[in-house]
């Protein structure tokens, strides 16, 4: 069984779409070098990233497919789904079978769990937007921590640069170890190390603006219209640990 192993980039995952396309030997799977095990069986072949391949098959799915098949693509990647990449590699060599129609085609099983992906990736971004609390660290910038289920960083920035232009800030993605970086110019997602990330979660914050916010959270709440069960459902409690008003 040929088993592609990937870098975990979205450009790793296409360039080895890529080579899957010209491979005479088709791969069973798509999967990234951390989620792969060895077997007897498998025989694992390891891809190189190459953005000119990976532009290609951007540019073939967008005018082959569609524009939105290849945002769906992406938001799938971005799930973190185990063995998303070998969903999107059938969802893919489905769609150059089946053109611009390949949404429609629902009963097809990588439609379906594509579309299921999407909706997730995308409930949960939704919600990031109003979860994310930041903190002003040392007067030089903004400071907030996530735990999102999937990898929405890099959704939620592009938000948070409209709102904050005019700020330095950083989104710290504590289950990814990544972080979102933004100097007022221009923005990167940073791989952090265990060293860098333990210094940010350490910063000291100004405790004088969070209780300003908690009294403001406390001094708007009706007693008599509480509804915790509510509350958990629209604010699920794993998502409380970084909610100021919460903690």
């Amino acid at each position: 069984m040929v088993v592609y192993i990937y870098d975990g980039s979205f450009e790793g995952l296409l360039t080895s779409i890529y080579d899957a396309y010209y491979s005479k030997e088709k791969p069973e799977e798509i999967i990234k070098n951390e989620e792969y095990v060895p077997s007897l069986i498998s025989n694992p072949i390891c891809i190189s990233n190459d953005n000119i391949k990976a532009s290609k098959v951007s540019k073939a799915i967008q005018e082959k497919i569609s524009l939105t098949s290849l945002k769906y693509i992406y938001y799938a990647y971005l799930s973190d789904a185990k063995g998303n990449g070998t969903l999107i590699y059938h969802y893919v060599k489905l769609g150059f079978k089946l053109g611009k129609n390949l949404d429609l085609h629902l009963t097809e099983n990588s439609v379906l769990k594509i579309h299921q992906l999407v909706k997730k990736v995308t409930f949960e971004y939704h919600r990031f937007l109003g979860f994310v609390r930041f903190k002003k660290i040392k007067n030089r910038f903004l400071y907030a921590p996530i735990e999102p289920d999937h990898n929405i960083l890099s959704l939620i920035t592009e938000h948070f640069i409209q709102r904050l232009s005019n700020e330095y800030f950083i989104i710290h993605d504590l289950k990814r170890n990544i972080a979102a970086i933004y100097n007022k110019n221009q923005w990167v997602i940073y791989n952090l190390t265990k060293e860098e990330s333990e210094n940010l979660i350490q910063c000291q914050e100004e405790i004088f603006y969070e209780g300003l916010w908690k009294d403001y959270f406390e001094a708007i709440a009706i007693n008599d219209r509480l509804n915790p069960k509510l509350q958990k459902k629209m604010m699920p409690k794993r998502y409380w640990k970084h909610l100021t008003e919460i903690r």
